[in-house]
């Protein structure tokens, strides 16, 4: 169970400025701070994306004591991964939900670190995502990308063994075992996997099952 250890990126001028992070690794430095108080965060945050990743993100940030926290999605919040609860908790905690834009340009400020976000406005037509036309930009002295993970096939390539992957993850079948006779696989590192706890532990027991059965010859 290698899960997706790897981030999308925004593929836009200035994410390399200092201030422009991936959420996933905000939010392991947050599970594995001995105190809040390390944890860095700026006053304007602003969060891209809209999966359990990017809340989980913008919710911990107000928590951390951001003074503005606004979440931006390219869709609308009915196409968002996201729960409605936990979208609606995230309002809750004073995060700000905005819709129908996507990242343009991140912008440095006096300080050389992270500054600005421009977003261009998006819409819905017949099913494919355009522009309006419109756009806008936010104040921002952090910026946390959460538009995706992808599976990291370095473990795997630098051992002997050979794991069939579909769809830039590991091939596996019903009982979570893979194209190699003594590997399992399960979570979301398999190919159409989900991004869900439960559906994780419910591979491994598949699995267990599976090996105990080859094991014993049953």
């Amino acid at each position: 169970g290698l899960g997706l250890g790897a981030t999308n990126g925004l593929g836009v001028d200035g994410e390399a400025l200092d201030g422009v992070a991936d959420a996933v690794d905000f939010i392991e430095d947050l599970r594995q701070a001995t105190a809040m108080e390390k944890v860095a965060v700026g006053s304007n945050v602003v969060v891209i994306g809209g999966g359990m990743t990017a809340i989980d993100a913008a919710v911990q940030s107000k928590l951390l004591g951001a003074d503005e926290v606004t979440l931006v999605y390219r869709r609308g919040a009915d196409r968002m991964n996201a729960s409605p609860y936990e979208q609606s908790l995230a309002k809750e905690k004073g995060v700000v939900l905005r819709h129908w834009a996507r990242p343009e340009k991140i912008d440095a400020g006096p300080d050389g670190k992270v500054g600005s976000i421009s977003f261009a406005r998006t819409k819905d037509e017949g099913g494919k995502l355009t522009d309006t036309g419109a756009h806008f930009t936010l104040e921002a002295d952090m910026v946390l990308k959460a538009i995706g993970q992808t599976f990291v096939p370095v473990p795997l390539q630098s051992s002997s063994v050979e794991v069939a992957l579909e769809a830039g993850r590991i091939k596996a079948g019903a009982d979570r075992l893979t194209s190699h006779p003594k590997i399992w696989a399960g979570g979301d590192a398999v190919a159409g996997g989900e991004d869900l706890t439960v559906a994780a532990v419910e591979d491994g027991k598949q699995a267990a099952l599976s090996i105990h059965n080859a094991l014993t010859g049953a």
